[in-house]
């Protein structure tokens, strides 16, 4: 008689998802974080530093101002001609007073083609005014802000 109750019970094979489930998620906030990167605006090689500010958090995410080795500027991905990107960056910092705007300057421009933008913005009145570099380290480089407020 045991032997029948041992027969006519037998485990079922279960397959586990909770693994399935946590590679799932990984994945998915792998990819959250990584497309919204794959659209930046435009190419530009940054410049590096060695002492880099940490990272400011909890502040409303600035406006971005590109300036590409050719001397093409953009904003956000918006590209500028020279005659009315004073005007663009203007509208912008009347629509929201309170957004900083981050330069980013391609490492091959003219350096007095940046001094000249930076200081157009700083009279612009913008809350904060940084220039993105990268930080210099021995293998590899990484995006940070240098600000000036």
């Amino acid at each position: 008689m045991r032997s029948l109750a041992r027969a006519a019970y037998r485990p079922k094979p279960v397959m586990n998802v909770t693994p399935l489930v946590d590679v799932v998620l990984v994945l998915l906030i792998i990819f959250m974080v990584v497309i919204p990167m794959m659209g930046q605006s435009a190419a530009v090689v940054l410049p590096s530093i060695f002492n880099v500010d940490p990272e400011a958090k909890g502040k409303t995410d600035p406006f971005t101002l590109s300036l590409t080795s050719d001397g093409t500027m953009y904003f956000e991905k918006e590209q500028l001609t020279p005659e009315h990107f004073l005007d663009t960056l203007r509208e912008a910092n009347r629509r929201e007073p309170t957004r900083r705007l981050v330069l980013r300057a391609d490492q091959a421009a003219r350096y007095g083609d940046v001094r000249k933008l930076f200081k157009n913005c700083q009279e612009l009145g913008f809350p904060g005014l940084s220039l993105r570099v990268n930080e210099r380290k021995s293998a590899t480089a990484t995006t940070s802000t240098m600000s000036t407020k």
